[in-house]
């Protein structure tokens, strides 16, 4: 998967657009993406991503990075084999692709707006 285009609200998966956060995984996307918290995130909101051999977690924090991801969580996604990346979503979209482009079996989980 290649993320083509990512701007406030809008991402380009492969050519389909999509306008609510969402997981991009190595072959499909999972739009629509809630969390239990809204702009915090929580294991909970990663189960999608546990039920596949991810080693590199990607989220984005949303334009302005917003989305809170506490060290805890990142340490907890550690002990799992999960290795993450947290930044605002348009440089998260740049490390996704890296990845991916690495053959990395990554996820990326972006807030798309705020």
């Amino acid at each position: 998967m290649k993320i083509t285009h990512y701007s406030f609200g809008k991402m380009v998966v492969d050519g389909n657009e999509y306008t609510k956060d969402l997981i991009v995984f190595p072959d499909s996307v999972s739009p629509s993406w809630w969390r239990k918290e809204g702009h915090s995130l929580c294991m909970e909101d990663l189960e999608d991503v546990f039920k596949r051999e991810i080693n590199v977690l990607v989220v984005g924090t949303g334009a302005y990075g917003r989305m809170i991801v506490n060290e805890k969580l990142i340490q907890d996604l550690k002990n799992k084999g999960i290795e993450t990346y947290v930044s605002e979503t348009d440089k998260a979209v740049l490390l996704f692709n890296k990845f991916s482009e690495e053959g990395k079996k990554v996820a990326g989980a972006f807030h798309l707006t705020c």
